[in-house]
């Protein structure tokens, strides 16, 4: 349901909040300390959204000892797969990129289809943990720590987290929690950081093709992921761990 880009989603959201100065160098005194700590194990765990970008951003513009990875599902926008390249031309850092075990993703497509994330709640988990939690799990290994773009503001569930946090024994940080959306958008602005070009058609949050589209105006910035689901916490497992389904392949990470 793409809508008519009228403006950039520069042009529409990078508005800085009256913090904004003091939020970016509390997110880099925080970036700072997380690469100090943990040197040569710690990774950016990135979706390449908007938050990730200017994360990645601040990763690279102070110098940090900090890896970046992202997660190829197999079931990518092609927008997505492309913003890959040209961030690690824009920065000149490779970019790790780990996908799911194919001989998974071929035996859950087989015996459920390509369409069963619509099919049922548990099904659609099931799904995520085949393409990303799995090999999430692989990009952990071995690193004492990883660093996400969450932010309060993008749910109810997320307005709970701490800027670091113990996750399985393995710390998590997440330096832009208190940063809002004018924020980010104006660091992107600012700092002319390559970014997804579905956010200027309306995608505020961008996560596999078939599981996210635009959202209309006055919508939550969440309500295109999942949309045809019931219920307030939408979450594909990364940041909110659940019991596995009896759908999930043996050995996945729930």
């Amino acid at each position: 349901m793409d809508q008519e880009i009228i403006s950039t989603a520069v042009e529409r959201h990078a508005k800085p909040s009256a913090a904004y100065s003091q939020r970016e160098t509390q997110s880099v005194q925080l970036l700072c300390q997380a690469a100090d700590e943990f040197p040569g194990r710690i990774v950016q765990a990135t979706s390449l959204g908007v938050e990730d970008m200017v994360v990645g951003d601040l990763i690279v513009r102070h110098g940090l000892d900090i890896q970046m990875a992202t997660l190829d599902t197999g079931a990518l926008h092609a927008e997505t797969l492309d913003l890959i390249d040209r961030a690690q031309a824009h920065w000149g850092r490779r970019i790790e990129i780990w996908q799911p075990l194919q001989d998974r993703v071929i035996a859950f497509v087989d015996r459920h289809g390509e369409r069963a994330m619509y099919e049922s709640l548990d099904l659609r988990k099931a799904c995520c943990a085949v393409r990303k939690l799995e090999p999430l799990a692989r990009m952990l290994a071995g690193r004492a720590a990883w660093i996400t773009g969450l932010r309060r503001q993008q749910s109810e569930h997320r307005q709970l987290l701490a800027d670091r946090t113990d996750d399985s024994g393995r710390v998590k940080f997440s330096p832009l929690l208190d940063w809002d959306l004018g924020d980010v958008w104006h660091y992107i602005a600012i700092h002319k950081v390559p970014y997804n070009p579905l956010h200027d058609r309306f995608y505020p949050s961008i996560g596999c093709a078939p599981c996210t589209r635009a959202i209309s105006l006055g919508e939550d910035i969440r309500a295109g992921r999942w949309w045809w689901e019931q219920g307030d916490v939408k979450e594909c497992g990364l940041h909110h761990r659940a019991k596995p389904s009896e759908h999930d392949q043996p050995g996945a990470p729930a």
